[in-house]
């Protein structure tokens, strides 16, 4: 039996693994537990000590998952505190979009002043930008977010939380919002729930999208 196919499709598995610290710190933490499972016979004292430290890291772990899930839902944000992260803050007044020839709705937006187009989606639970997007508007990867696996025409990829200053459209401004870098997205960024969800209210009439956030706030002017 060749088992080969086998050992290729573990490796790719492997380096697959989304790299997350916090995922690094649940393994170790784990590590920690078993190690201390091992001594606690011999040197129950530092067997003890280990087991506790691994049960209080995954304990942190787990509630850092809780308060990073809750930025994904308006619902949550008041209940739940900010630990390191800014607030997401969406403010504007009634912006309107017309349908595009692909049947699709695109707006013009600058992302921490990088002028952009994004497609409004709302079947995305999180916006999305692409490299080249995160590159010119100078986003960096969370590297104690959440590990994200995005499913695109190609397959699964990986991405990374990040988090946009200033995300402007129409007069609508979200500041603080978090997004992924999805590199499987080509050049394409999407404007997600997580944006759309803290707004007033979503509508369509006769064809146009309709966005209207709680406060007004200037009409960004982009010009040709």
């Amino acid at each position: 039996m060749d088992f080969a196919p086998v050992w290729d499709q573990l490796a790719h598995s492997i380096r697959e693994i989304p790299r997350s610290g916090l995922l690094m710190a649940a393994i170790a933490a784990m590590a920690m537990g078993i190690l201390g499972s091992f001594l606690l016979p011999r040197v129950p004292a530092l067997g003890r000590l280990l087991r506790l430290g691994s049960t209080l890291g995954l304990m942190a772990v787990l509630l850092l998952v809780v308060l990073q899930l809750s930025r994904l839902d308006p619902r949550f944000s008041l209940a739940v505190p900010e630990l390191g992260l800014p607030e997401q803050v969406v403010e504007g007044g009634e912006t309107r979009i017309p349908l595009s020839r692909d049947g699709h709705y695109w707006l013009e937006a600058e992302v921490n002043g990088h002028r952009t187009s994004f497609l409004v989606d709302t079947g995305a639970t999180l916006t999305a930008v692409s490299d080249r997007t995160a590159a010119a508007a100078g986003l960096e990867a969370r590297e104690s977010g959440l590990p994200i696996r995005l499913q695109t025409a190609n397959g699964a990829v990986a991405a990374k939380m990040t988090n946009i200053d200033e995300l402007r459209f129409g007069n609508v401004a979200a500041r603080g919002l978090d997004a992924v870098i999805a590199p499987g997205l080509g050049d394409t960024n999407v404007l997600g729930m997580n944006l759309l969800s803290r707004l007033a209210s979503v509508r369509i009439e006769q064809g146009e999208l309709i966005l209207v956030p709680n406060n007004p706030q200037p009409t960004l002017d982009i010009a040709d």
